[in-house]
C-alpha cells in the first residue's frame, strides 16, 4: 500500500491539543470560556437578501463557518480524486464495497439515534428525531491515527477506513445544511458557487490541459483564479444557508488535477505540481492551526453535562454505526461477486466498523445547527467525546486477538 503523509497525525495532535485546553478551560472557568468563543469581533452589515438575520463575527463563527472550509477542501479533494482519477478507489466495481459500507453506517447510526432518542430522551427542548444528522459524520483524522496502530502503516484496510470516514463527513455536513438551515435553505444562492466553478474552469482550468499552447497552459496553472473562485463559492454557500465548511467543495472539480491517484493523503502527492495538489500542499501547515482552533472553540467538553442525549449519541455511534457498516460490507461483498479487496478479511472489516464508532470533528461541527442548544447540545458533545474510547478499545481487542493467534 502507498505511504500516507505524516501530516494526518500532525492534524490529530493539533485537534487533541485544542480540545484538551478547551475542556480544562470550560470546566475551570466556563463563563470566560463561553465569553471568549462568543466574543463579537465585528457586526457584519449584510443586506437582508444575503443574510435574513443579523450576523456577528465571533471566534466560533470564524472557525466553523470559515476556516473549517479549508479542512473540508482537503478531504473533499481526496474523495474527488478517488472518484475520477485513474486507479482511484471509487471507480468501477471496486466502488461497490465502500459505498455499501457508507450506506450501512449511515442507516444504522440514524436508526439507532431516532429509536434511542424516542425511548429515553427527556430534555424539554427535544423533539422526535432531533439531531438525527449528527451521527452521520465521522472522524477521518482520529480514526486514521488509531487505524494505523491497529492495521499497520501499509494495510489496505486503512484505505477503506479513510474512504468511509471522509464520505460520511461530507454527507453529514450536506444533510445538516439541508435539513437544519438556520433561516431556511435559499437555493437560488447556490447559483453563485456553480457560476464560480464553471467560470474558473472555462477561463482557466481547461487551458491547463495537454495540447494547449505554453502560454495558455501557464495561464491555467496559476493558483489565484481558483482561490478567488473558492472565495465566491464560500460566500454563495453561506448565503444559501448551508454550512460554510462546504463552501470550497464546488470548486474542486474545476481545478486541474493529476492524471492518476496515488491513494488518499498519499505522501507522493507532495511531489506533484498540478494546481489541485499545490493548493492542498499549501494548506497543510495552516490546517494544523485551524484544527487546533477548532478544538479550542468547539471541543470544550463539560464533564458534568451527562444526560439522556449522551446515551443516544453512544448508542448511535457504538452500536448502530458499526453494525450497519458491517452489514453493508457483507452486502457490498456479495454484490461485487463475493470478494473483498486483497489482504482484507472480515476481521479487518470489523476493525474498520469499530473505528467508525468514533465521531468528533464533523459531528461536533453539526451540533449547533442540528440540536436546539443548551444542555442538550452539551450532553451530545460529551457523548461525542466518549465515542473516542472506541479507538483504544479496538486497539486493545486487536492486540489481544493477535496474542491469542
Amino acid at each position: 500500500m502507498y505511504r500516507v503523509s505524516p501530516f494526518v497525525r500532525r492534524f490529530a495532535r493539533a485537534l487533541c491539543a485544542g480540545s484538551v485546553l478547551a475542556t480544562l478551560w470550560v470546566n475551570l472557568d466556563p463563563a470566560r470560556y463561553y465569553d471568549f468563543i462568543e466574543w463579537r469581533l465585528a457586526d457584519l452589515p449584510l443586506p437582508r437578501v444575503v443574510a435574513p438575520f443579523p450576523v456577528s463575527l465571533t471566534p466560533l463563527a470564524l472557525v466553523t463557518q470559515g476556516l473549517m472550509a479549508l479542512f473540508m477542501f482537503l478531504v473533499g479533494k481526496e474523495l474527488w480524486e478517488a472518484l475520477i482519477l485513474e486507479r482511484g478507489r471509487l471507480t468501477g466495481r471496486q466502488a461497490v464495497l465502500p459505498v455499501s459500507m457508507v450506506a450501512g453506517a449511515v442507516a444504522g447510526a440514524v436508526l439507532l439515534w431516532v429509536a434511542t432518542g424516542a425511548l429515553i430522551e427527556t430534555a424539554e427542548e427535544a423533539s422526535f428525531g432531533a439531531g438525527w444528522t449528527v451521527p452521520v459524520g465521522s472522524d477521518a483524522v482520529l480514526a486514521y491515527v488509531l487505524g494505523r496502530r491497529i492495521f499497520g502503516r501499509r494495510h489496505p484496510a486503512l484505505h477503506l477506513l479513510l474512504l468511509v470516514t471522509i464520505a460520511c463527513d461530507i454527507l453529514g455536513l450536506i444533510l445538516t445544511g439541508i435539513v437544519y438551515a438556520p433561516a431556511g435553505l435559499r437555493p437560488l444562492w447556490l447559483a453563485l458557487p456553480l457560476a464560480a466553478s464553471l467560470g474558473v474552469w472555462f477561463l482557466f482550468g481547461r487551458q491547463a490541459r495537454e495540447g494547449t499552447s505554453e502560454r495558455a497552459r501557464r495561464h491555467g496553472l496559476a493558483l489565484w483564479p481558483y482561490a478567488l473562485a473558492g472565495a465566491i463559492s464560500l460566500a454563495g454557500t453561506l448565503a444559501a444557508g448551508l454550512p460554510g465548511a462546504l463552501g470550497l467543495l464546488p470548486v474542486i472539480p474545476a481545478i486541474p488535477h493529476a492524471d492518476r491517484s496515488f491513494g488518499l493523503f498519499a505522501e507522493a502527492e507532495g511531489l506533484l505540481h498540478d494546481p489541485l495538489n499545490r493548493l492542498a500542499q499549501m494548506l497543510i501547515w495552516p490546517l494544523a492551526g485551524v484544527l487546533f482552533l477548532f478544538g479550542l472553540t468547539c471541543g470544550g467538553i463539560d464533564l458534568g453535562a451527562f444526560a439522556p442525549t449522551t446515551l443516544t449519541v453512544l448508542a448511535a455511534f457504538w452500536i448502530g454505526k458499526p453494525l450497519g457498516l458491517f452489514l453493508g460490507a457483507l452486502a457490498g461483498a456479495r454484490l461485487s461477486g463475493g470478494r473483498l479487496p486483497a489482504r482484507v478479511g472480515l476481521r479487518d472489516i470489523l476493525g474498520v466498523a469499530l473505528l467508525c464508532g468514533m465521531g468528533f470533528t464533523v459531528p461536533v461541527l453539526t451540533l449547533d445547527a442540528a440540536l436546539p442548544g443548551g444542555a442538550m447540545t452539551e450532553a451530545a458533545r460529551l457523548g461525542l467525546a466518549l465515542t473516542l474510547l472506541a479507538g483504544p478499545a479496538t486497539l486493545l481487542l486487536s492486540r489481544r486477538y493477535r496474542r491469542r493467534g
